[in-house]
């Protein structure tokens, strides 16, 4: 899978946005530019988040539960926000906020390390039927 864009700014071009208003405000840190190291681990993550939802999406899993270090409570993340939160983080250098599943069913989602070794799961199967032949 291609390591998608954000999607369009809906409100672009519109005068009227009220995010504008938002611009300019001085309260934010400024942004450390990500290292290479950095850099290099997200586009990783990104590739392996594809390889993840490839294998998982046909079996019903809908994204990633993330336990928020900040409110203690999980986060869900559909594979798509994913997605554009890391590669928001890989151009930006942050991510903004963005809204929560709606009523998500924590049954639709694992962890980041569940996907981990379900994909080093199907890795082994695969490389040692191609051994057997």
């Amino acid at each position: 899978m291609p390591h998608d864009a954000l999607p369009p700014d809906p409100f672009a071009e519109d005068p009227d946005d009220p995010a504008r208003e938002l611009d300019g405000h001085e309260d934010a840190e400024p942004v450390q530019p990500l290292g290479d190291a950095e850099r290099a681990e997200l586009l990783a993550d990104l590739t392996d988040l594809a390889v993840y939802q490839a294998l998982l999406e046909p079996r019903g899993v809908r994204g990633i539960v993330v336990d928020c270090g900040d409110c203690g409570e999980p986060h869900y993340h559909d594979w798509e926000l994913l997605r554009a939160s890391l590669q928001q983080l890989l151009t930006d250098g942050r991510m903004r906020p963005h809204e929560p599943a709606f009523d998500p069913d924590p049954a639709a989602y694992v962890s980041w390390e569940y996907c981990r070794g379900f994909a080093d799961g199907v890795t082994a199967t695969e490389s040692s039927r191609e051994g057997s032949r």
